[in-house]
């Protein structure tokens, strides 16, 4: 799957956005990180892409993925 569609919360000035990949304009702005990944989180599951998460030190603490994932955890056996 083509990683066009991938959403991205980050900082925005004082406040957190979502952006989409490849954007170059936020698609949201959000007062706080949690209600700007509650956003982001729904789309990248419509659009069944990737939602990374960046820190407020500007480094991406996490990501989740909601789509084709080429690397998908194994099932434990017991």
């Amino acid at each position: 799957m083509a990683n066009k569609d991938n959403q991205y919360v980050v900082r925005h000035g004082d406040k957190w956005a979502v952006r989409g990949e490849n954007k170059s304009r936020v698609a949201k702005t959000f007062d706080t990180q949690k209600d700007a990944i509650s956003y982001g989180r729904e789309l990248a599951k419509s659009n069944s892409s990737e939602l990374r998460i960046q820190g407020k030190n500007g480094k991406f603490l996490d990501s989740d993925s909601y789509g084709n994932d080429p690397n998908p955890p194994k099932d434990k056996k017991h």
